[in-house]
């Protein structure tokens, strides 16, 4: 469990607001009305209100010509970053499975 003690997690929102909209200047609205959703729904997720869902990650690899495994896959670490982060105590008093010898 050292990776969540290295880094705190990052949201999809800040990672495409930071790595996407700045370094492409482009606005929220701009981006809101290219995806064809409402300048809310991206505006949620980039305050980090909002997940990145199948539909939205499908839009974003559309527009940003890449696939939307990328989007899930950084939804999906920022989910299980943040859980390990909450339920700490309780995931360190499991014993794990011993192997079978």
């Amino acid at each position: 469990m050292e990776s969540a003690d290295l880094i705190p997690p990052v949201h999809p929102g800040e990672i495409l607001k930071e790595e996407f909209l700045k370094e492409l200047g482009l606005s929220h609205h701009s981006l809101a009305q290219s995806l064809g959703v409402a300048q809310r729904r991206v505006d949620e997720i980039l305050e980090g209100r909002s997940d990145v869902d199948a539909d939205m990650a499908l839009r974003l690899a559309r527009f940003f010509g890449m696939s939307p495994e990328f989007w899930m896959g950084i939804q999906n670490h920022y989910d299980l970053d943040t859980a390990e982060q909450k339920f700490r105590s309780e995931l360190e008093a499991i014993t794990p499975l011993a192997a079978p010898h």
